[in-house]
């Protein structure tokens, strides 16, 4: 069977591998390890997204004022020094070219999830705060994963305030969003949650869910990477079959030379298994 081969694999691979495959609307067709929890990296973005669009729904803010783009944010280490965003961490130069200017939540937070931009991230976060991302955690479903702390709080990080995740969270966080386009749901709207799934299918990053499907096809997607560990998490939309989300999370994985090469191949793969059974995504009948 497909996923009997896929668990042999993950199994003789080094590290940590979780995954999490299924239909919208059905339990999953296949899981490995999928309430492990990881280190976020930048898959923490979509919840921050989702806060925004939520206070924008009761109109706590309005995604389309302008904010002062400043590079100084509090620390969620009480008593720590306000923290900065380093250049060379970020993905989007478009970002740090408005610093000491003004722009939208609603372009940083694009930029955030298309671009992965850490400043544009913590920009939005300062706005709608740690609570409201908290709430959107909650509202999807989330068992284990939470968000802490800013990127780059090192302060924060050094105290032990962390931003974890599962596959199992990321799937229904994903879930929760793209089924929120057709029916109001817990977490927003279905017009903020189109806004959330069209950003998600700008997505730039391509190098690893996306690179294990046929060119051309639709994928609502975040990916997050920093050294020892690369996440990617998306809803996948077939022309010839419902739409189903996965996710595969590794971390310390140095298989290779290269081990981020190595961890992107391997979700590249476990990508394209999955679609190639995206016909007969049954859920797995428990053992």
């Amino acid at each position: 069977m497909t996923w009997d081969r896929l668990d042999r694999e993950l199994a003789d691979t080094a590290g940590t591998v979780s995954v999490y495959a299924g239909r919208l609307d059905t339990a999953p067709a296949y899981t490995r390890l999928p309430q492990q929890t990881h280190y976020a990296a930048s898959t923490m973005k979509v919840a921050v997204l989702g806060a925004l669009y939520r206070a924008a729904d009761t109109g706590a803010l309005d995604p389309d004022a302008p904010v002062p783009v400043e590079n100084e944010f509090d620390s969620a280490k009480p008593g720590a020094p306000r923290f900065r965003c380093g250049p060379s961490y970020d993905n989007d130069p478009a970002v740090w070219a408005k610093v000491g200017g003004r722009a939208s939540l609603r372009w940083l937070a694009e930029r955030m999830i298309v671009r992965s931009s850490n400043l544009a991230t913590n920009l939005v976060l300062g706005h709608v705060g740690l609570p409201a991302v908290a709430a959107v955690w909650a509202l999807s479903g989330a068992r284990h994963s939470h968000t802490g702390r800013g990127i780059e709080d090192f302060a924060a990080r050094d105290a032990g305030i962390d931003n974890p995740v599962t596959a199992a969270d990321l799937a229904a966080l994903l879930g929760t969003i793209a089924r929120g386009t057709e029916t109001p749901g817990p977490l927003a709207s279905p017009a903020a949650c189109t806004t959330m799934l069209q950003a998600l299918l700008g997505q730039e990053h391509q190098e690893d869910l996306a690179a294990g499907l046929p060119d051309g096809t639709r994928v609502a997607h975040k990916n997050g990477w920093v050294r020892g560990v690369r996440h990617a998490a998306g809803v996948v939309f077939p022309d010839d079959a419902p739409p189903y989300t996965v996710v595969v999370c590794t971390s310390d994985h140095p298989d290779g030379g290269d081990p981020d090469t190595a961890a992107r191949r391997l979700i590249a793969r476990v990508s394209a298994t999955v679609w190639a059974t995206r016909r007969d995504l049954t859920p797995t009948p428990p053992s």
